[in-house]
């Protein structure tokens, strides 16, 4: 994948950071090492038949304010705004007009992460951020805003890759690569994130000992930021019995009733056993 273009451009990531919002309230991450990130993670969704696997269980105040601080962050140059009269501090060509954020006022006490796209070609690499949120769910940016419109429905093909103890702690056994769990609503992996990720380039964003879920987001749907709701704790999953259930009762019914045919007959043998010795 490339990257082409005359002029300068920007990416504006809205999050729900944590209030009062600083400008180290978030850290930007570097993935240039890793530009293979998102093909790992789909190397752990593989498309075949399902198999047997068991899961772990500060405000404006009016004054002149410096600039913000910007980050390089392998191909890219970033910057974190902490609330938005703090866009005044940015360059204006990767602002986007008062009129356009009046159209979405839940975005009135969030962050912003903005990656800057130089002009001319670069080579692409995964952007990644962390960052003290205000909100327990797992959230997605995926509302679009093109050139200052924000439509009610746009056309959507996202995957949403996320990491949860308390989901690893629900899921069924893997079925295949577009299967969703009924636990969890997502697509669970087949295995570990260990298994299929390079930890030691991920730079401390995967737990190598969970599963890694996913969630796909195509065609033309209402025009919105994804919330997905978590239970349980994060990084600590307990043992989930969901896989063995489903392993157990994935058995052909006459091996079933075969063992318990055998468990009868051989409790009648030792009782007419019994009964002889006595006699």
């Amino acid at each position: 994948m490339n990257y082409d273009s005359q002029d300068p451009n920007a990416m504006i990531l809205p999050i729900p950071v944590k209030l009062p919002a600083r400008e180290d309230s978030l850290r930007f991450i570097n993935l240039e090492k890793y530009p293979e990130f998102f093909a790992h993670l789909m190397n752990g969704f593989p498309y075949h038949p399902p198999s047997f696997s068991i899961g772990c269980s500060s405000y404006h105040d009016g004054v002149v304010a410096s600039a913000l601080e910007v980050f390089e962050v392998g191909n890219y140059i970033a910057s974190f705004v902490p609330q938005m009269s703090d866009f005044a501090r940015l360059d204006a060509r990767f602002t986007l007009p008062e009129e356009t954020w009046a159209k979405i006022p839940e975005y009135q006490n969030y962050g912003f992460a903005v990656f800057q796209l130089a002009a001319g070609s670069l080579q692409p690499h995964p952007m990644a951020f962390e960052f003290e949120t205000s909100n327990q769910s797992i959230y997605f940016p995926t509302r679009h805003i093109h050139d200052g419109e924000v439509h009610d429905a746009e056309d959507f093909d996202h995957l949403l890759y996320l990491q949860h103890a308390g989901f690893d702690s629900q899921v069924n056994s893997y079925q295949n690569s577009d299967i969703t769990d009924q636990q969890t609503g997502l697509v669970r992996s087949k295995t570990i994130a260990n298994r299929f990720c390079d930890l030691r380039r991920s730079s401390g964003i995967v737990d190598g000992n969970l599963l890694v879920h996913k969630k796909e987001i195509r065609g033309t749907r209402q025009n919105e930021d994804t919330f997905i709701t978590t239970t349980g704790h994060p990084t600590k999953p307990t043992f989930n019995f969901n896989p063995l259930v489903s392993w157990i009762f994935s058995f052909p019914s006459f091996v079933i009733f075969g063992g318990i045919a055998w468990l009868f007959a051989r409790r009648s043998k030792l009782r007419r056993i019994n009964s002889s010795e006595e006699v």
